[in-house]
């Protein structure tokens, strides 16, 4: 069943009384970017319900030095208490307060924390090497709270009026147009902003600092801008082409007018996600807004691309329109995942987005959800902790599966029109998932409630087997866990097409599948059958029997997508038991000829699985050389050269290649090649192919030394574009020597590496197959040193790199490491990546001396 807001509120008690709401905010900050500290007064216009003698409100690391309120002609001073742990502060006053509305104003102050979150510093050294501080925020999930009090949930909406009194030489910008701007007398200027619409609190933002703008761009009556730090405008372009398409695009697809009175797009070079979608002041990591088109790969403009849309997504689906509490997170989220790919599809058409997304964003999802200790992608959420552990794959990429499944199912134009329908009825106001379904059940003619909640109510997904029968086949659905647990009885109502040939003649059928078992009659004998039509589906197929083989022989007959489910689906049966490593190599060389790259990457995504979990020291050798006649075919089809007439993809495909060869398949010839080409690319990026340049980097550092590290060290300290930096950084991680371990550690406990970046590179280190033990012995012996530096909401990717320590000992070291632990912010994540780490563990054991017989024969 649903939760409901009502019965979170009344039981929930980190849910704040209802008896006093807010309408409005008028707010005032002074940042100081020397002592780190602001200064602020507000006055909040509320309405109170019912006679009280008691406000409470959100409050943490902030002092309140005065709060009173106004009441007619009647002013009333509070009594300020705070309560840390539930992050409130209580305004007692000497007398009840009448019903009725009543302005409060209060007067605080705070600090410009390090953390990443609430009103933040973040530091950059610019282009004349000059160290500087800005000033910005990152509010959600329940961080307004350090920036200014207030009710800080997302059903207390309202509409907010900021100032800021910044230096007159500093940019300063918030979440709508500047009306006024006035000299103070002290070097400094008041700027003030117009209201905005009525929304949560998460969605303020404010961000002060020496930034340079792109003049604005007019997107059919709405104002756009590209603000950047000083000395990186010319790296905004991209940036500004991807939000006009997208601005306009999604008002096209809505139907409905963008909600704000202007889009700034603000690169922050300290960032703890990759953007966050504030009315009108969308912030961003740097390396998913500012790009050199000219050395970035494929994947590097997708990404960019891909978080513009995103973000500017929710301005329609989050912002105008919100879940009541944290519990239906998914419904932001995952609806703008689910936006990125039809605006990237449609801007880019040729980069196969809906392909890549199957092919990454779906199995992301697939690797939580395959899990006993996964949640259902809506459950009740409590604290602030289980809150910011909401942001996860199953928000996210099953979030967005389901809803391209349930869209595929429907119909592209009826799904869009129940959405249209679903934003313009609840405008400006909050909802739950049930409305969402209510709009696609108005257009649709069909129960989609009753479909849609067996995916986001409960854990998991299932896996369908598809069998022969006399007259036709049968389809059989049961739980998929990674390991498998024969009791569950986990039933869903699973939308599906199916597609084949019987007797030479094709066919298609349309079904919901609500029961364990179903059989379908078929006219003639079965040539070849797919049960996941177009690859839509979020579950696994296992084709029993002849069937397989019958797939495996019609490739050609295959869509992309469907090919992709395939070998992935059939990997996934491998980690879970129900298959072998040595079949699926044998399914892996019919895909030598395979020219889309996203199916490559499961089929090199399953080779690295193998070679990291299962192949032994001994069977390296042997490995190598079935790797290297797998890659055969697509290396002499596309060769090291680009040529004008590759597209986009077959340029990323080939940077693929290329990498596996060098570090998979270990080809001598590359590796040296390797080490030619990446000499040239950290020399001058815009001298060689980027993703060839990627790919040769990586593989130089996979089989470089401490002199390696200390090179790449010092091109990532000197990088002038965000995209070149990260790929260094990255190519850190594929060094694997305990002394590269080291040093790279230090790195981050010393700030070299960036906060935002310190927990995924310490995660990869784990992935090392020759120093992963001692990365994970180094992280555990200095964990109340290295993991300090990382802020908190990113300690979840530091856990999400435990898989990679296959090992029983080193397995069964983590698990008793993690037991003595309370980290609240990554509980789930933990137990989750634990038992990934355990079924790790078992595929080795079951595997290694099948595969070691494979490679021998």
């Amino acid at each position: 069943m649903t939760i409901t807001t009502e019965s979170s509120e009344t039981q929930n008690p980190h849910r704040l009384p209802r008896w006093v709401v807010p309408s409005r905010y008028d707010i005032e900050l002074s940042p100081d970017l020397e002592t780190f500290t602001f200064a602020g007064h507000e006055t909040i216009t509320v309405e109170i319900d019912e006679p009280v003698s008691d406000i409470v409100l959100n409050a943490v690391e902030i002092d309140i030095q005065s709060a009173a309120i106004v009441i007619g002609e009647d002013r009333h001073t509070a009594s300020i208490s705070y309560d840390e742990e539930m992050q409130r502060a209580s305004l007692s006053f000497a007398q009840r307060l009448p019903a009725g509305p009543a302005k409060l104003e209060i007067g605080f102050s705070g600090i410009l924390n390090d953390q990443l979150h609430g009103f933040y510093r973040s530091t950059f050294t610019d282009v004349d090497g000059t160290d500087q501080v800005i000033a910005t925020t990152q509010f959600e999930a329940t961080d307004a709270r350090r920036a200014f009090p207030c009710w800080d949930e997302p059903d207390f909406k309202a509409v907010f009026s900021v100032t800021l009194v910044v230096p007159a030489d500093l940019f300063a910008v918030s979440n709508t147009s500047e009306l006024s701007r006035e000299s103070v007398g002290d070097g400094r200027v008041r700027i003030r902003y117009a209201d905005t619409i009525k929304m949560s609190t998460y969605l303020v933002a404010f961000v002060v600092g020496p930034f340079e703008s792109t003049d604005p761009v007019d997107v059919d009556g709405v104002p756009l801008r590209i603000i950047a730090p000083r000395g990186k405008g010319s790296l905004t372009e991209f940036a500004l082409e991807c939000g006009a398409f997208c601005l306009r695009y999604l008002r096209d697809y809505y139907g409905i007018p963008y909600p704000g009175d202007k889009v700034d797009m603000i690169a922050i070079p300290d960032f703890a996600f990759g953007a966050m979608e504030n009315l009108g002041a969308i912030t961003y990591r740097e390396t998913a807004l500012l790009v050199d088109t000219a050395q970035a790969s494929q994947a590097e403009l997708v990404r960019i691309l891909d978080v513009i849309a995103h973000e500017l997504a929710h301005m329609w689906f989050g912002d105008l329109v919100t879940m009541k509490w944290w519990d239906g997170i998914w419904l932001n989220e995952a609806f703008a995942t689910f936006m990125e790919m039809k605006a990237t599809d449609a801007m880019r058409p040729e980069w196969k987005r809906w392909l890549a997304f199957g092919a990454t964003e779906r199995p992301w999802a697939y690797r939580t959800d395959s899990l006993a200790s996964t949640r259902p992608v809506e459950f009740e959420v409590m604290s602030p902790d289980e809150a910011n552990e909401m942001f996860d794959a199953l928000t996210y990429g099953k979030g967005s599966s389901t809803l391209r499944m349930i869209e595929q199912y429907l119909g592209e134009e009826v799904f869009r029109n129940g959405v249209g329908s679903y934003l313009r009825e609840h405008a400006y106001s909050n909802t739950i998932t049930s409305d969402l379904w209510h709009g696609l059940d108005s257009e649709s003619g069909i129960d989609v409630g009753a479909i849609m909640d067996t995916w986001i109510l409960q854990r998991g997904f299932p896996q369908i087997e598809v069998l022969l029968t006399d007259t036709g086949i049968r389809l059989e659905q049961r739980r998929y866990i990674t390991i498998p647990d024969e009791s569950d009885t986990t039933l869903w109502k699973i939308p599906i097409v199916l597609r084949g040939s019987a007797g030479g003649v094709p066919f298609e059928n349309k079904l919901v599948l609500d029961s364990f078992s179903t059989e379908l009659p078929v006219n003639g004998r079965v040539d070849w059958i797919v049960a996941n039509a177009g690859g839509h589906g979020f579950y696994r197929v296992d084709y029993v029997d002849d069937l397989f083989d019958t797939c495996v022989a019609n490739l050609a007959e295959l869509e992309a997508l469907e090919r992709f489910c395939l070998i992935d689906d059939a990997w996934a049966f491998v980690e879970s038991g129900q298959k072998s490593a040595e079949n699926w190599l044998t399914l892996a060389s019919s895909y030598r000829n395979e020219e889309e790259q996203a199916i490559w990457s499961a089929v090199l995504s399953g080779i690295a699985g193998i070679r990291h979990h299962i192949v032994s020291d001994q069977d390296l050798p042997a490995f190598r050389r079935v790797a290297a006649e797998l890659l055969e075919p697509s290396v002499e089809r596309l060769g090291w050269e680009p040529s004008e007439s590759d597209s986009d993809l077959t340029r990323r495909l080939r940077g693929a290649i290329i990498g596996a060869l060098g570090r998979l398949a270990e080809d001598e010839e590359t590796i040296e090649r390797s080490r030619r080409v990446a000499e040239g690319w950290v020399e001058d990026a815009g001298s060689v192919d980027p993703d060839v340049g990627q790919a040769s980097v990586f593989t130089m550092a996979a089989h470089g030394d401490m002199r390696t590290l200390e090179r790449l060290m010092q091109a990532y300290d000197d990088a002038i574009t965000p995209q070149v930096g990260l790929r260094l950084l990255q190519a850190v991680t594929f060094l694997d020597t305990d002394d590269t371990v080291d040093a790279t550690l230090a790195a981050v406990t010393s700030g070299r590496i960036k906060s935002q970046d310190a927990s995924w590179v310490v995660a990869r280190l784990f992935g090392g197959r020759a120093s992963g033990r001692h990365a994970w012995e180094s992280v555990r012996r200095g964990w109340d040193e290295i993991t300090p530096v990382m802020p908190p909401m990113t300690l979840r990717r530091l856990v999400e790199g435990l898989p990679g320590l296959s090992h029983a000992d080193i397995a069964q070291d983590v698990e008793s490491f993690f037991a003595e632990r309370s980290i609240p912010v990554v509980e789930r994540t933990a137990t989750q990546n634990i038992e990934r780490l355990r079924a790790n563990v078992l595929m080795r054991e079951r595997e290694s001396e099948r595969v070691s017989r494979y490679l021998a024969g």
